[in-house]
């Protein structure tokens, strides 16, 4: 009973909070896309939503977002309505920043991500998660600092994350334009990534035998 009280209040922040965030929107950016309100100890942090994202609503609902699912399924054993109902998805900016002047998103500036950082910081002190998963160079940019991904993918990090004393299990970003995750030594250091996340605690919890079978 006491913890379905405790999902109950926190279930009840993180819709004021997104209400908040429905209602932030920064010059040039687009809507803001949140996913549902989960009471997870798992916090998934992405970068920021594309033009797909932005006009179906919801984070990595497009290619990168299958690619991501993919990876998750090998993890957890579980299909995307699954993970999407059992870990909770931030990140760094949470409406579409446009296109870049040479094509592709255009990458959030320092002064927008900042802009955008409180509503983070809020989500965690609501969820107090404890394993935190950073897709792409600007989330685990956000999480670890700059970091080149040959020395961050496939390892586990003790940070502390906006107060929370956190276990950090960073990922590439699934962009389809990126290579980095196809060929070596990226293609095993993600393998090592996923190992690892399928083998943690809290995903173990989650997500029970289909995790176990996974690690």
């Amino acid at each position: 009973m006491a913890g379905a009280v405790s999902d109950a209040k926190v279930l009840a922040a993180l819709r004021r909070l997104h209400r908040e965030l429905a209602a932030f929107q920064p010059p040039g950016y687009g809507p803001t896309v949140t996913g549902p309100a989960v009471a997870s100890r798992i916090f998934l942090l992405g970068q920021a939503p594309g033009p797909h994202e932005a006009r179906l609503g919801r984070p990595f609902a497009w290619t990168a977002g299958k690619t991501l699912f993919k990876w998750l399924a090998r993890a957890t054993g579980a299909d995307e309505a699954t993970v999407r109902e059992r870990v909770y998805f931030s990140a760094v900016a949470r409406g579409f920043p446009g296109k870049a002047k040479g094509g592709g998103d255009r990458v959030p500036s320092p002064e927008e991500i900042l802009a955008w950082r409180p509503f983070i910081a809020r989500e965690v002190r609501i969820l107090q998660p404890a394993l935190v998963v950073p897709v792409g160079r600007l989330a685990i940019g956000e999480v670890l600092g700059e970091r080149p991904l040959a020395e961050t993918i496939g390892r586990a990090f003790q940070a502390t994350f906006h107060g929370a004393a956190v276990e950090v299990l960073p990922l590439p970003h699934p962009s389809g334009a990126s290579t980095w995750y196809k060929v070596e030594p990226g293609r095993s250091l993600l393998d090592q990534a996923l190992a690892r996340l399928a083998a943690h605690p809290e995903v173990r919890r989650a997500f029970g035998d289909g995790a176990r079978a996974q690690a």
